[in-house]
């Protein structure tokens, strides 16, 4: 077995024992009296915060009141009524920038109700009691086709199966998720609830997934228009952005979207190969993800460095003292300017940046770090819009995830306007699913 100081890129840092502990859940699940004494703290507030701080509209202090009655399962349903994925929400989504920064109890005592770990409790215990609660209405006669089987489009699809429509999910992948299956550190989804979720999701019945099917390759606009009487696009963002630095062509340089998704369908983490020197370049939760999980895999030093100060990165204020407390080193405004080493990376050179009010510049000053491994975090690009108009580098849509063609809505990540988060994905598949209702009913 190799060791955190063994250099370059090599597998099997750790003892299995010690991977197995550093990948459990970050947080553990409430028991039922945990559950009841953190329910006991809200205030179940009138037009509360919290509700106007999800994108997805939950009734928070209805569920917890729910929950506090020893009724979790009527909490749960409180939830999937409007996020579909609320399980997969309650262990990523950021409640500290949601819902718990809008909390009452934040305000007064800087220490809000814990509603993401209450979310997971009622959503957890549903699941496993029953296999889903809800039935597709009557068949209407449409089909709708929905390309990606991320957050927006399983919500869309969802959504459209209760209202009795007949849905084909098309994925590029070999499973459905997307980036709940392949983009999320393995310590906030464990024991494979990502696609055990998803399976759940199917139970509403009148879904019929196709993987290994991508927009641009397999499918194309013209055909799925004429086969179906409305699509939907989830594509999410497949690409990624290029450093532009000398030497980013060398060995160990990759993309840490590939590096989490290859860690989220390993079978045996000592197999997983990491740097003993690893620098991600980034300021977003990608960038953290991969930082976080190089240092329990056994990376000796870890560093994430970012262009920006601290207040501009994406990553929430709790993400960023996480990487901290597992040990990763975190530099703000330097950017890379060459990765240095003979056919391999050996080292990064950094620049430092000053902002002037207007644009980013650098200042001259420059630092090396050592690297046998550097990731790219520096966000991710659309690889195909189907033809249609752009706003930006996203897809443009209006209203509730309409296109410049009749017909074809798109959500998630894929489309303008959204913040890149699951919660706000599952919303707007969700609103696109009624939208294309009310349109294939008449009503619109």
């Amino acid at each position: 077995m190799s060791s955190p100081m063994t250099p370059g890129i090599a597998a099997a840092r750790l003892p299995a024992e010690t991977l197995t502990d550093n990948f459990t859940d970050l947080h553990a699940p409430y028991s039922p009296h945990e559950a009841a004494v953190a329910a006991d703290r809200c205030y179940f507030c009138h037009d509360a915060p919290c509700v106007t701080a999800c994108p997805t509209d939950i009734d928070i202090p209805l569920f917890i009141r729910q929950i506090s009655t020893g009724t979790p399962e009527a909490a749960a349903k409180t939830i999937f009524d409007q996020n579909i994925l609320g399980g997969m929400c309650a262990r990523v989504c950021p409640t500290e920038d949601l819902c718990e920064q809008a909390c009452v109890r934040e305000l007064a005592e800087g220490k809000p109700v814990e509603i993401g770990r209450l979310q997971r409790h009622a959503t957890d215990t549903l699941m496993v009691k029953q296999s889903h609660p809800y039935n597709q209405a009557p068949e209407t006669g449409k089909k709708v086709a929905v390309v990606g089987a991320g957050p927006a489009g399983l919500a869309c699809a969802h959504r459209l199966a209760m209202h009795g429509h007949d849905v084909t999910i098309y994925d590029a992948e070999s499973k459905p998720g997307g980036l709940n299956e392949f983009g999320i550190a393995a310590y906030k989804s464990t024991d494979d609830f990502a696609a055990r979720e998803v399976d759940w999701l199917l139970g509403v019945g009148g879904i019929d997934l196709k993987t290994g099917m991508r927009l641009g390759d397999d499918l194309t606009m013209d055909a799925l228009t004429h086969c179906f009487d409305a699509v939907f696009l989830g594509v999410g963002l497949g690409g990624v952005n290029a450093l532009r630095s000398d030497g980013e062509d060398k060995d160990g340089v990759r993309d840490a979207v590939d590096f989490i998704k290859e860690l989220r369908q390993a079978g045996d983490l000592a197999t997983l190969p990491v740097g003993r020197d690893v620098v991600v370049i980034g300021g977003g939760m990608t960038a953290v993800d991969a930082a976080v999980q190089s240092k329990l895999l056994g990376a000796q030093n870890v560093t994430i460095a970012y262009r920006r100060g601290r207040e501009a990165m994406s990553a929430s204020e709790y993400e960023q003292d996480l990487a901290a407390s597992k040990g990763v080193r975190l530099i703000f405004n330097a950017q890379p300017i060459a990765i240095h080493g003979n056919g391999a990376v050996r080292e990064i050179e950094l620049e430092y940046t000053t902002d002037d009010g207007g644009s980013l510049k650098g200042t001259g000053e420059t630092i090396r770090l050592a690297a046998d491994q550097v990731f790219k975090a520096i966000g991710q690009t659309l690889t195909t819009d189907g033809g249609l108009a752009l706003n930006g580098r996203k897809i443009a849509v209006t209203g509730a995830g309409r296109t410049s063609q009749a017909r074809v809505w798109a959500g998630g990540d894929c489309a303008s306007g959204g913040d890149d988060l699951t919660v706000t994905a599952v919303a707007e598949g969700r609103d696109a699913a009624m939208d294309i209702h009310a349109t294939l009913m008449g009503s619109n």
